[in-house]
């Protein structure tokens, strides 16, 4: 099972040349808690999540990372979270069979989940032996949410977590976010308020410019 996780930021700031995307941000997420983060397009929510997952560095602040066995290094950070975005690539020659196998060589899954579960619980069963790269963009986002919902993490970000999901796709989402959301740390980059109306607290970047 997850380990439980705290995130303090102190003072955070990201800057693209002379431009301040965000700065001034202080707070504490805590494990077992949702968080939105709004604001309108390029406010920067994608890039606070990739500077809180470690994928880019900030301008200026401190992030500390600290889970129930003590604080966790930032290079080590990324062995407990799981991230999804619309424009995160696969390994499109895999089939989606190889991509799961693939994926749990390096995450562990979630108990009582098996690989064969989770191709069905995405309704992919007929399309399993398929190269991703013959799936749609909303078969492909099913995938991704499912290998974040199913590995044994700590902290979820989602940006956008519903693009290119039809109703079905939408509906799944909600439904299994739901079972999950209690055991995490979920952080959410959107502007569709039912991505995440379950979240306890939200974040919004126009306060922080």
């Amino acid at each position: 099972m997850p380990i439980s996780m705290t995130i303090q930021i102190s003072n955070l700031a990201k800057r693209f040349h002379h431009q301040w995307i965000f700065r001034n941000l202080t707070l504490e997420l805590n494990c077992e808690k949702s968080y939105a983060v709004t604001g309108p397009n390029g406010s920067g929510k994608t890039t606070l999540l990739q500077v809180l997952a470690g994928i880019q560095p900030p301008t200026k602040g401190t992030i500390n990372y600290e889970s129930e066995n003590g604080k966790i290094e930032a290079g080590e950070f990324y062995k407990h979270l799981t991230y999804v975005a619309p424009y995160l690539e696969m390994i499109e020659e895999f089939t989606l069979q190889e991509f799961l196998k693939f994926h749990f060589s390096f995450k562990l899954i979630w108990p009582s989940m098996s690989i064969n579960h989770i191709v069905d619980d995405i309704e992919l069963t007929d399309s399993q032996t398929q190269k991703l790269k013959t799936f749609s963009s909303g078969m492909k986002q099913r995938v991704k949410l499912a290998l974040s919902f199913y590995s044994i993490s700590s902290v979820i970000f989602l940006d956008e977590p519903t693009a290119n999901l039809d109703q079905k796709g939408i509906n799944w989402y909600l439904k299994t976010i739901d079972i999950v959301k209690s055991e995490r740390l979920i952080i959410i980059a959107s502007n569709q308020p039912y991505e995440y109306e379950f979240c306890q607290e939200s974040i919004s970047l126009a306060d922080y410019k």
